[in-house]
């Protein structure tokens, strides 16, 4: 890359500080100030925004792990097409068509149905015809290759970059602090403010050297009048974020198999417009100067805020249909309207406009946090398994299939989960069921707290949802469920003095949170989801091998067997629980006690008598 020589400032090159217009703002004078400055922010203008999407996302995931890249392959759930692969898409195929019509336009078409739960399963299924009355939907695979490429976007870029989880194949990318970083390396010169500079940190940098964009990326729209336009420092930012993204994408390729698309322009809008200019496995820059001529053709309901009622309304009633037929009534009322500015403004530079006040493109984009780049938290608050069920459920023993099913989807997630997190653990386990009987329409819910536990089984799971579904379902009323949910929250890391929940659960020794000395804790219980030694042979009687204790099923002529060992699940794990806190108590004892001896008495030392004006003010003050 070249590194010109500053021009000087004589040249006619530098215009000085110009008043900030409606237009101005396509080529915003970029100073050594905004370069050098340590806040950065929605209205930056070296701003660098990536949106890089997965092409096709679902179907790709199928494709690699049946081995096919290059067959013709959709992903059905039921009876519908979710996904369809570039390779299906030659035959016309398109995604909610009949799979029928689909098999007719592509004989050897690779069908995939998406995993499916049914009832005793621990792990998600492939079948080819799933039945919607039994079986579950599971995205765990393509939850899984998400989170691997969200970790390669950020072992790949910079370590200054900010990613944001978008959607599930998508993600938001804020590289101006990189950008910047490697602005100053190429151009050291930037990072001195001349001498001669007659407006001091104030005055706009020099003329920077052309560009040469990266070849697989295209400047976005290719016309000659963009392409033509004089080189800007904001390109030369476009093109270093365009090379960030293209390397991160060969390695996603050359790592997972998957192909992205990405677009790289000056806000969140921009970005996500200009990543579908290309696809697949495309990459699309949208300078400055090429935005009024992109944006025009487009049809203005793809404007965020533009569309829905509001965009039907425009519609109607000016007879508009692309963002040029807005921006000329905007230009025709341009005195008249205020809010038809706003309207302009969000258009021509996509901001979220959120005041009909805004004076300026660059306070528009204050407006609104939603142009932000910000990486969410790691830790998920909770975690989520339902399912709309085709037939009412209408006794409460037609429940119990169902709710191992979603036992199942959460046992495995938050197994999946604690790989990557081992100290996360939930606080409650929550039932949810919606009733069409029910006057209001709302869900009903009942919650429990959910016990540390070495095992995360499917059976551990469904012992508490029984209780809970239980509690939540009142037999003597008639009810029909139409849709079920169960769900851990309060997810948390525990606390930082354990290493993790297992070793808590192995007997090691704990640490004193306050001293570090060693206080050992034999006696901590092995919690078990089941547990062949404390149940009796008669199967009906749960015996605690630490204390003895012994509780007795009430008999039940109407118990199914599910109904009997889920009962007993349930009272182990209440009983280990009171052990825990049993413990937890000694151990709390101990540390007390520990805390609570009297400290040694110290010499009481004598305090200086103050001196000079400070013996002078407290004279005063005991005067008073």
């Amino acid at each position: 890359m070249s590194t010109n020589k500053p021009v000087s400032y004589g040249s006619p090159f530098w215009k000085g500080k110009g008043k900030a217009g409606d237009e101005s703002d396509l080529n915003p004078t970029i100073t050594y100030k905004s370069l050098l400055s340590k806040t950065l922010g929605s209205k930056d203008p070296l701003r660098v925004i990536a949106l890089c999407d997965s092409d096709a996302f679902y179907a790709a995931c199928e494709m690699i792990r049946l081995g096919v890249p290059d067959k013709p392959l959709v992903v059905l759930q039921w009876q519908s097409l979710i996904a369809v692969n570039y390779p299906a898409r030659k035959f016309g195929i398109t995604r909610m068509m009949k799979i029928q019509e689909a098999q007719e336009r592509c004989p050897d078409l690779i069908v995939v149905h998406v995993a499916t739960y049914k009832e005793g399963d621990q792990e998600p299924q492939y079948r080819d015809s799933p039945d919607s009355r039994t079986h579950k939907v599971s995205l765990d695979l393509y939850r899984r290759e998400s989170v691997k490429m969200l970790q390669m976007y950020k072992n790949g870029l910079p370590g200054s970059a900010e990613v944001e989880k978008a959607s599930i194949d998508e993600a938001f990318i804020d590289l101006t602090q990189p950008v910047r970083e490697i602005m100053i390396e190429r151009y050291p010169y930037l990072t001195h403010v001349p001498n001669d500079a007659p407006l001091g940190a104030d005055t706009p940098l020099p003329q920077p050297p052309q560009t040469s964009w990266h070849e697989s990326t295209i400047i976005s729209p290719n016309d000659e009048a963009s392409v033509e336009m004089p080189t800007t420092w904001h390109d030369i930012a476009l093109s270093i974020g365009a090379e960030c993204m293209q390397r991160v994408r060969e390695q996603i390729l050359n790592t997972l198999g998957y192909t992205t698309s990405a677009g790289i322009a000056r806000n969140k809008f921009l970005a996500k417009l200009c990543a579908s200019h290309r696809k697949p496995m495309g990459q699309s820059v949208l300078r400055n100067a090429a935005i009024p001529a992109y944006l025009q053709p487009l049809e203005f309901r793809r404007i965020r805020f533009l569309g829905g009622k509001l965009g039907d309304a425009l519609a109607d009633v000016y007879d508009v249909s692309t963002v040029a037929d807005l921006l000329q009534i905007y230009k025709s009322r341009r005195n008249a309207d205020e809010i038809w500015r706003g309207v302009y403004l969000d258009i021509q530079w996509g901001l979220t406009i959120q005041k009909a006040n805004c004076q300026s493109p660059y306070a528009a984009g204050s407006c609104s946090r939603s142009d932000i780049v910000k990486e969410k938290q790691a830790l998920m608050k909770s975690m989520l398994a339902s399912k709309n069920l085709p037939h009412p459920v209408t006794q409460l023993a037609d429940g119990y299939p169902w709710i191992r099913v979603l036992a199942a989807e959460l046992a495995l997630r938050l197994i999946e989960a604690r790989t990557t997190a081992p100290n996360m653990w939930p606080k409650t386990l929550v039932m949810g069921a919606r009733n069409s009987r029910s006057p209001d329409g709302r869900n009903r819910s009942k919650q429990a707290p959910w016990p540390f536990i070495r095992d995360i089984t499917v059976d551990a799971i469904a012992a508490v949802a029984d209780r809970l579904w239980k509690e939540l379902i009142d037999p003597t009323v008639p009810f029909e469920i139409i849709g079920v949910s169960l769900a851990f929250s309060g997810i948390e890391a525990v606390e930082a003095g354990l290493k993790s929940i297992d070793g808590f659960f192995k007997g090691h020794s704990l640490k004193r949170p306050f001293e570090g000395e060693p206080l050992e804790c034999d006696n901590v219980p092995d919690v078990e989801s089941k547990s062949s030694r404390n149940i009796s042979k008669d199967s009906s009687t749960f015996v605690c091998g630490r204390c003895g204790h012994r509780t007795v099923l009430t008999p039940s002529a109407t118990r199914t067997e599910t109904e009997r060992q889920a009962a007993l699940d349930l009272i182990q794990m209440e009983h280990d629980d009171f052990h825990l806190a049993l413990n937890l108590s000694k151990l709390s004892g101990e540390q007390s006690s520990a805390r609570s001896e009297p400290p040694k008495k110290k010499q009481k030392k004598k305090k200086d008598l103050p001196q000079g004006i400070a013996r002078f003010f407290q004279s005063q003050s005991k005067s008073l």
